[in-house]
């Protein structure tokens, strides 16, 4: 059984989870890694989600504000537990508490390696959009919108 739990970025829970989404993307994205870890610092993020099966730790999600929109950021499921639709109720339950919170408007940024990613945001209702903040120019990011409704 999977449960989502509404949390912070110092959950000891979302932090291990962390550390493992960062070695995946170290690899992933080779010599843009410290480019990239620049803007994806989990510390103080307010809006933290786990998802737990049977009481462990299996994927996270969090978003914080980005110019009167929520930035997804830190999407991340165990390789072991991908394609089981855990991304999808991550995703949904992040965009539930960003319109809850007021929030009309989603962004995020992933790299164009990350093809699953793409995907899932693009079947969530995600639309390409012109790179924006840090990621103008950055020509490995793949940046996305969509409106909250």
């Amino acid at each position: 059984m999977i449960t989502l739990k509404r949390t912070t970025s110092d959950n000891p829970d979302f932090e291990k989870l962390v550390v493992q989404l960062d070695a995946y993307l170290r690899v992933l994205d080779g010599d843009d890694h410290e480019f990239y870890a620049q803007f994806n610092k989990s510390s103080a993020l307010k809006n933290a989600l786990i998802a737990y099966e049977n009481e462990t730790p299996i994927g996270i999600g969090a978003y914080k504000e980005f110019e009167n929109a929520a930035e997804m950021k830190r999407m991340y499921v165990l390789p072991e537990h991908r394609g089981k639709g855990i991304a999808t109720l991550i995703l949904t339950e992040l965009e539930t508490w960003a319109k809850e919170e007021g929030y009309a408007v989603s962004l995020l940024e992933t790299g164009h390696l990350q093809t699953d990613a793409v995907a899932l945001y693009t079947k969530m209702g995600y639309q390409r959009i012109d790179n924006f903040g840090q990621y103008i120019g950055v020509e490995n990011s793949v940046c996305m919108k969509k409106i909250l409704k």
